[in-house]
């Protein structure tokens, strides 16, 4: 396997079976059934024959065919580790997991903090497995990965791994503040190359001084020469009054810059549109963002979100969509209402 594989393509290589039923029949969010609510910060990953989310507080769920889902036990206890809770006082559990595979071992990145604060901090537990009846399993702390304080103009929540074509690890964040930020890795440790080195600005959303600047959730995907950077904007948590929706850009280099199809500049607010809700009247689930993506072994793409279900009480249900590229080289949400 070379170095220079995408952690989607090796996703891909590890699964063990054919591709998901859940392309039969309509779209995977018409049919989705089981243990979908409540599931907040949503990120997938398959091993074998089976599928994985896991989200805010540690939530697991498992699935075969994309469209059934099980709760399961959280893959670690979302107490925190005592470094944790020395850390960031007064943080309660651990948000907006990220799941990969590197060096042989699946690398499970999460974010400690206290709502409306950016003292956080990124952690990392590590495991040869995520089946936990197979054999070797078990979730190793790694320890901090980097952390922010109230003199930092970054928040370290909402962390993503990614592996680019040269070989090198890097693993972006961010939440507010001044937008999204990319530290560059040690292989060999998944931590900060240089913990002295500033990160890599990659998205924000200007706004006067003292005002908020909604930004959140990247992920990076590395797809047809490109890097595509997905992140959410606007307000996620207020149930069916969230404004969340979640945009797109690329750019050729793996730092930026990021643009959306009409040229505008993520750094500057802009980016092309992947997922909204637009329409209050018609569309039953709010706020749809904080997407993890999957490159499932037949080649099929999928992104995993979470919305506000407007008939559901507003609860933050597990939603999945398609990802099919257009003519035009960009990702577009097959039908996800």
């Amino acid at each position: 396997m070379r170095k220079t594989m995408s952690r989607f393509a090796a996703l891909a290589l590890l699964a063990g079976v054919g591709s998901a039923t859940a392309q039969q029949g309509g779209t995977v969010n018409s049919r989705l059934s089981g243990d979908i609510v409540p599931t907040h910060d949503p990120v997938i990953a398959r091993e074998g024959d089976t599928y994985y989310v896991f989200g805010t507080g540690m939530a697991s769920r498992t699935s075969k065919d994309l469209v059934r889902w099980v709760s399961a036990k959280p893959l670690v206890d979302n107490t925190l580790p005592d470094w944790a809770a020395k850390a960031v006082p007064g943080a309660k559990g651990m948000w907006a997991p990220d799941i990969s595979f590197a060096k042989g071992r699946w690398q499970l990145y999460y974010a400690v903090s206290t709502f409306g604060s950016n003292r956080s901090a990124i952690g990392l537990y590590t495991s040869p497995t995520l089946d936990p009846a197979a054999p070797g399993y078990g979730w190793r702390d790694e320890g901090m990965v980097l952390m922010s304080t109230a003199d930092s103009d970054f928040n370290a929540i909402d962390p993503n791994f990614i592996i680019d074509r040269q070989g090198r690890h890097w693993l972006s964040l961010g939440s507010f503040w001044t937008g999204l930020k990319l530290f560059r890795l040690d292989p060999r440790t998944g931590k900060p190359a240089n913990p002295k080195a500033a990160p890599y600005s990659i998205a924000r959303r200007p706004a006067p001084a003292g005002a908020p600047a909604p930004v959140e959730a990247p992920f990076i995907v590395d797809h047809g020469g490109y890097y595509w950077l997905f992140a959410s904007y606007d307000y996620c948590c207020k149930g069916v009054n969230s404004t969340y929706y979640t945009v797109v850009g690329r750019a050729k280099d793996i730092t930026g810059p990021y643009l959306g199809k009409d040229g505008s500049s993520m750094m500057q607010g802009g980016g092309t549109t992947f997922l909204r809700a637009d329409l209050p009247e018609k569309q039953r689930f709010r706020g749809p963002g904080h997407v993890g993506f999957l490159h499932d072994k037949d080649g099929t793409d999928y992104v995993v979100y979470h919305a506000y279900d407007r008939d559901n009480k507003g609860a933050s249900t597990l939603r999945i969509a398609r990802v099919r590229w257009g003519a035009d080289g960009w990702p577009q949400a097959e039908d996800w209402t």
